[in-house]
């Protein structure tokens, strides 16, 4: 009887250590960020308004909106409205990348992308997450979280190139692994871009905004 107390004990104790090394297990550990500043931050917004119009920067959050109304970034696109930042200078194709910011989305915003790995060969984007009435989803489903209008939240994505993997993290939680969409060039942008069905007026807001690499 004592031996098998003792047993159980050591089990629970292991299975104890394993929720805390799980806990504390942060999305970001093997990763250090690269340098970004102002100038890697390349906005895209309806191509006959200022970025003042659909885009403001204060106080290290990045706000962006965009009506389902407005034009495309560019006069030849058919792409649908979007302001967004695209990150410039770290396009890559190979190593394992890590974008983490903390995002707020207003009641009302639906239907619309809020960050994206761009880059495939089977579909244009690696990933997309994407609001549906208050939840946020991979493309249209799976479900990663619920209930996030009128909050601040924690994300993190990690791509690695060569695994073809893909891990979304919320509040630094894994809430989603998939796979990738091959392709040879991939970025990320964040923001607000328009999908089938968005509401009228969008709005996203992002700050503590950083870009990582796997040691």
């Amino acid at each position: 009887m004592a031996n098998f107390a003792l047993l159980f004990s050591i089990m629970c104790l292991s299975f104890i250590q394993l929720i805390c090394f799980q806990v504390s297990a942060q999305p970001t550990s093997g990763f250090t960020a690269v340098s970004l500043s102002q100038s890697n931050f390349e906005l895209q917004k309806p191509y006959d308004l200022s970025p003042n119009d659909r885009y403001s920067f204060n106080n290290g959050v990045h706000k962006f909106w965009v009506y389902s109304t407005d034009k495309p970034h560019t006069p030849s696109s058919n792409t649908r409205p979007r302001s967004e930042i695209r990150i410039r200078g770290y396009d890559y194709s190979s190593g394992v990348w890590q974008f983490e910011g903390e995002a707020y989305i207003p009641s009302g915003t639906t239907a619309t992308s809020v960050m994206q790995v761009f880059g495939g060969s089977s579909r244009a984007t690696t990933v997309m997450l994407r609001v549906y009435s208050g939840s946020i989803t991979v493309y249209r489903s799976p479900v990663v979280l619920s209930n996030a209008y009128n909050r601040w939240f924690k994300v993190n994505v990690i791509h690695d190139v060569g695994a073809s993997n893909v891990k979304v993290y919320i509040d630094g939680a894994l809430r989603y692994e998939g796979s990738g969409a091959g392709g040879s060039n991939h970025y990320i942008k964040f923001g607000v871009y328009a999908e089938e069905g968005a509401s009228n007026y969008m709005e996203c807001q992002w700050r503590r905004i950083r870009l990582l690499k796997k040691n």
